[in-house]
């Protein structure tokens, strides 16, 4: 029989608890503080110190210029095919700038400001975008896992660790990211479904940049926002301005301390916009509109950021001209770590599948230096 809307009814002799349609309305939680000329709107701003403040500028600033100093490398044949993160630089500093030091980190492939913000060296994401295996190793980034080429996957990843977190008696959380094409995945609802069930310190960030490669956000699916999938899950979903830095720092901070409290996961989208191509082997010229382009170009937030902190008195044209000398010198000295490097391990991949050595994974090992081996000599 049809549900009447009590808060029981019967289907064949079974009795089944029914929603009340009363508590069935929902509504998204939205989020901004700076707008689009940088000016902070009443009562929103955070309470961050000026050293803090300034901190986070250097790192979104860090992450644009190795961004386009990469695509030149790999324009040059110097690196390997890598996503560029130019645009999107205040939904990854801004979350993880949230984070405490026994937190962690599951990101994708697009986040390299959430990366040197936890620590990582520029010159370990060179190694990783080069082909490798030693630019999965990140010892001073902490609690950071290796990025995540595969679409979602790391989602998965971090409900486990969430899980085993609460298991243990920590009082820590975990924050994945991912994009908008990752909520097309299914391991992104079978993360958020677990998460859910087991209340899981767990904060789910989707940088929604509008495209999965050449599919537009419209392609993939109906939801006015993709913060409300969170009402399916019965967790709370928070829809962000994703270049203004500030919100998404105090939405995640506050996911954050929620999770740490046992309040469990959270959904977070901060939208915002891929200002390059989706990665290097990528061609958006045949697909995104230059109007559009352009409109976001707008709103890049590092100009919205820096006119906050200059409004300030922050920051000034002195304190930046410094600041760009300093990140073009940290850059050179990557590149020059990176290209300078001798005896990189051709089988280090085969350190980092376990925590001990197995019979089988040696014998595989073996087997691979002897291939590497004769191609070596036959060339």
């Amino acid at each position: 029989m049809p549900c009447d809307g009590n808060a029981s009814c019967t289907d064949n002799g079974r009795t089944a608890v029914c929603p009340d349609p009363a508590d069935l309305s929902f509504r998204i939680a939205t989020l901004r503080v700076l707008d689009e000329q940088g000016r902070v709107q009443p009562t929103a701003e955070p309470d961050v110190s000026e050293a803090e403040l300034v901190r986070l500028y250097r790192a979104m600033t860090l992450a644009r210029e190795a961004d386009q100093r990469m695509l030149k490398l790999q324009r040059q044949g110097r690196l390997g095919t890598f996503p560029l993160c130019t645009g999107q630089e205040a939904a990854a500093c801004g979350s993880a700038f949230a984070l405490r030091p026994d937190d962690w980190y599951a990101g994708g492939y697009r986040d390299l400001g959430a990366r040197l913000l936890r620590g990582e060296k520029l010159e370990t994401s060179l190694l990783y975008w080069a082909g490798y295996e030693e630019g999965n190793v990140s010892p001073e980034a902490g609690r950071t896992l290796p990025t995540s080429a595969i679409v979602a996957a790391q989602t998965l990843h971090a409900v486990g660790i969430a899980y085993a977190m609460e298991y243990h008696g920590e009082r820590a959380a975990v924050l994945t990211s991912l994009g908008d094409g990752g909520t097309s995945e299914g391991d992104f609802h079978e993360a958020m479904n677990f998460a859910s069930v087991w209340q899981a310190p767990v904060i789910f960030l989707c940088v929604n940049n509008q495209w999965a490669i050449s599919m537009p956000r419209s392609g993939q699916t109906r939801s006015r926002t993709i913060a409300q999938k969170a009402i399916a899950y019965d967790m709370p979903g928070v829809l962000v301005d994703g270049n203004d830095v500030l919100a998404v720092y105090q939405a995640t901070r506050e996911a954050l301390d929620r999770a740490r409290a046992g309040g469990g996961p959270t959904l977070i989208e901060a939208v915002t916009y891929r200002l390059m191509m989706h990665t290097t082997a990528d061609d958006p010229g045949r697909y995104q509109s230059e109007s559009e382009l352009q409109e976001w170009w707008r709103r890049d937030p590092l100009p919205r950021f820096r006119t906050y902190l200059e409004d300030k008195g922050f920051w000034n044209a002195d304190r930046q001209a410094s600041l760009d000398e300093e990140i073009k010198a940290e850059i050179d000295a990557a590149v020059q770590a990176l290209e300078s490097r001798e005896g990189l391990a051709p089988d280090a991949q085969f350190e980092h599948v376990y925590d001990t050595r197995h019979a089988r994974l040696e014998d595989q090992r073996a087997e691979f230096l002897a291939n590497l081996a004769r191609e070596s000599h036959h060339a």
